[in-house]
């Protein structure tokens, strides 16, 4: 009875230490897998502007949400460094003639399943680009006579005359693989070659993506980066103090100082190359009259306004672009003068004023509905009243781009830091995005692009800029600063002029 016993209690013995071991060795695991998580480099980026594609030679190509992940997604044949333009895809390049440009490329580039890129998938790219007319950025290319791959990494593009601005359309030329371009919702979950590879995307709420490990330029620092559309900025800089997302920007100015207040936050101010305008459709009435449209100008006080609502983080514009955009050229301002408005008014035919549609994207800038109530208020005190239309991302660009508004309330961004991508994309009667048109403009502006001379580029630009802002094309009245507001773990993050920055290099202690 003893020895049974004593058995007994040795199989219990037994089967506590195994029972032990095994709860040891599940900690030990779970110890393990959360070692791994932590080591997993993960960060989380707010932006209030939506991401609605992830499509670089669609409808939303030249949207800065678009372009933001295209950055991270894709490559281009050159980089914009500062005033000049640096390699990337594109190891070096030469103009044989004045209608002619070689590339030649890397041959260490593969795309995210591991094909290697070669000067097929630029054709194949650029191409795409050009024929599929519902991309804004089509008209940049319009002296395009040919592009062919001349080699395995050979690429040779013809004009059908001189392209001053080719090396800056190639910055926004996102190179895509030839074989899959035209594949049936490839862009749902596309592949390029940058650092980042798309993990999961949900139009107008997240973007999933992972380290590309096999990058030419070297692996990311970071294992994880999402994109979340926050467009509220109460809720975008709650999750920001609480820690749930790493970083944001585009920061009203109200909300500055109480950030800086946050030991765990840290600011970073850049140059910018965004700026708000608010367009006339000019193809309708009133606003085919120039006299209606410098009357809703005088009708306000920018000053006033920027004062109230961006403070240090807006200025007054004095061109159709912003003053760190090459081409700039510094123009008359419209002072607040509301009686010279309604005699303008008066002159035009409208003595009693009228109702206009102004529509608007949801999240598409700081204090974008403030900013709208500001402007309808001064312009209710001259006659004009104001039927607001603030709508979905995709649906404002297909209004938008249809011209079915009255006056369209946005900002831009100059993303190349030239004027032809803003000046000579939209302005040119061909474009038609605006209803304006006006062939000595045109002229100046295709002179513009034809020439690689940038002195006389620069000069061609300020004669455009004038014509812009007298005819009052639209209203320019902001140019914002870039304040980005990050958690302090963030490390290694340069902001972009553009608004689109980088995340290749970017970390989180």
């Amino acid at each position: 009875m003893k020895n049974r016993r004593r058995v007994f209690n040795f199989r219990l013995l037994n089967l506590a230490l195994f029972i032990s071991f095994i709860l040891v060795l599940a900690g030990c695991a779970g110890l393990t897998e959360s070692e791994n998580n932590d080591d997993k480099k993960s960060l989380t980026a707010a932006y209030d502007t939506a991401i609605i594609s992830l499509d670089p030679y669609g409808s939303a190509h030249g949207e800065p949400a678009t372009i933001l992940a295209a950055r991270q997604i894709y490559d281009t044949l050159v980089v914009k460094d500062g005033e000049d333009f640096k390699p990337s895809l594109a190891k070096e390049w030469e103009q044989t003639d004045s209608n002619t440009w070689v590339f030649t490329l890397r041959d260490d580039v593969t795309f995210h399943d591991g094909s290697k890129l070669t000067a097929e998938d630029v054709k194949a790219s650029l191409e795409q680009l050009v024929t599929r007319n519902e991309s804004p950025l089509t008209v940049l290319w319009q002296a395009l006579d040919s592009v062919e791959a001349t080699g395995e990494h050979t690429v040779t593009i013809k004009t059908t005359e001189p392209l001053g601005t080719m090396l800056s359309n190639l910055s926004l030329l996102f190179i895509s693989p030839s074989e899959k371009i035209n594949e049936e919702d490839f862009f749902r979950k596309p592949i390029g070659s940058g650092p980042f590879q798309v993990e999961s995307f949900q139009p107008e709420q997240e973007l999933k993506l992972l380290g590309y490990s096999e990058y030419w330029d070297g692996a990311p620092e970071l294992d994880e980066l999402t994109f979340l559309t926050i467009p509220e900025t109460s809720s975008r800089l709650t999750a920001l103090e609480t820690g749930e997302i790493d970083m944001t920007w585009t920061i009203p100015n109200d909300q500055i100082d109480g950030l800086k207040d946050n030991e765990n936050i840290e600011l970073i101010e850049g140059q910018s190359y965004l700026y708000y305008f608010n367009w006339f459709n000019s193809s309708r009435e009133p606003f085919d009259d120039v006299r209606v449209r410098q009357a809703l100008w005088y009708a306000l006080d920018i000053n006033t306004i920027i004062e109230d609502l961006y403070g240090e983080s807006g200025e007054a514009m004095h061109a159709a672009i912003p003053s760190t955009v090459f081409g700039f050229a510094e123009q008359q301002p419209y002072e607040y003068d509301p009686e010279k408005a309604k005699k303008l008014l008066a002159e035009a035919g409208y003595p009693d004023g009228f109702t206009a549609r102004v529509i608007w994207g949801k999240g598409s800038g700081p204090n974008i509905l403030e900013l709208q109530q500001t402007m309808a208020s001064y312009w209710a005190e001259i006659g004009v009243e104001i039927e607001p239309d603030q709508l979905e991302r995709a649906e404002w660009i297909e209004k938008l781009v249809a011209l079915d508004w009255d006056m369209d309330l946005q900002t831009n961004s100059v993303i190349t830091g030239d004027a032809d991508y803003t000046l000579g994309r939209l302005y040119v009667s061909e474009a038609n995005r605006n209803g304006y048109k006006n062939e000595e403009l045109d002229e100046i502006l295709i002179a513009a692009k034809k020439t690689t001379d940038q002195a006389e580029r620069k000069e061609l630009y300020a004669q455009a800029n004038k014509i812009i802002w007298e005819e009052a094309v639209g209203i320019f009245p902001i140019q914002l600063k870039q304040i980005h507001a990050l958690r302090t773990d963030v490390k290694g993050f340069v902001p972009d002029p553009s608004g689109a920055p980088k995340f290749h290099k970017v970390t989180v202690e």
